[in-house]
């Protein structure tokens, strides 16, 4: 990469990853936001900033994500951290955060936190509130204790190693979760970005709809009298799921679409 000037660094990366992706790298590699870059001088462009533009543009143009070469993820109100070992945060996510906002809770349990960008999302916005929030991997709950502290939740927030309900105690006014939805016979054909994330936030193995048996089924154990349960959900899956949370007995069951129209959450009350 010889070209000299901002323009010529732009051009060079847009050729390999596409403008928008080249302009965040390279920002990333000279240590600034995208809005600055503009203020960069020919006293920048030093030849550690070239490798470390181009070892950014290698690992994007093999499929890694954005979010992983600069090891953050702006998601709601707040940048999180993510790695490879946590789904993520996808803007559609915050449907789920919205929706939640949209009552009153003094406790929640954020089930499959992963970076903890919906439960960490919720008690920023609720200061008097406190949470659970739980995984499966320990390493993804230490993203999520990093994003904590990051927020200044960390106080509120108790982090658990859980498989669903399994080991909790206790009754919340909320609980919500984004558990793996996607069916093992459609991860083949799933964007090559997916393959850097972990296997087990995405899929269940099998029709993508076991970890909403299982949360459903058990959910009014944890819930308080009128206490809420949101979950997201792929978009074809509406149906099947609000059905599960009618047999487990929760009223004022409602589908609600992301800002595409697509069905994005399920959400559900305890009866008081």
């Amino acid at each position: 990469m010889s070209e000299p000037g901002l323009s010529g660094w732009l051009a060079q990366g847009a050729a390999r990853v596409g403008a928008t992706d080249a302009r965040r790298l390279l920002a990333h590699a000279a240590g600034v936001e995208p809005s600055r870059l503009t203020l960069l001088d020919a006293d920048d462009i030093t030849e550690a900033f070239a490798e470390r533009y181009d070892a950014s543009l290698t690992r994007r143009e093999v499929g890694e994500p954005v979010s992983h070469i600069l090891g953050y993820r702006d998601f709601f109100e707040d940048r999180f951290a993510v790695t490879a070992d946590v789904l993520d945060p996808r803007p559609e996510t915050e449907e789920l955060v919205r929706a939640a906002l949209s009552a009153p809770f003094a406790t929640l349990l954020d089930l499959g936190t992963g970076s903890g960008a919906i439960g960490l999302s919720l008690l920023k916005a609720r200061p008097a509130a406190t949470g659970v929030l739980t995984d499966m991997s320990e390493a993804a709950l230490q993203v999520a204790r990093q994003n904590a502290e990051a927020l200044g939740v960390s106080a509120r927030a108790t982090f658990k190693l859980a498989d669903w309900f399994h080991g909790l105690e206790g009754r919340f006014d909320l609980i919500v979760s984004n558990p793996p939805y996607i069916a093992a016979d459609e991860m083949a054909g799933l964007q090559r970005e997916l393959g850097f994330e972990p296997r087990m936030a995405l899929t269940d193995e099998g029709d993508g709809l076991s970890a909403y048996r299982v949360i459903c089924a058990e959910a009014d154990a944890f819930l308080q009298p009128a206490g809420r349960l949101l979950v997201e959900i792929g978009h074809m899956q509406g149906p099947q799921v609000a059905q599960m949370m009618r047999d487990a007995g929760l009223d004022e069951v409602q589908v609600l679409c992301d800002l595409d129209e697509r069905d994005r959450v399920v959400s559900a009350r305890k009866p008081a």
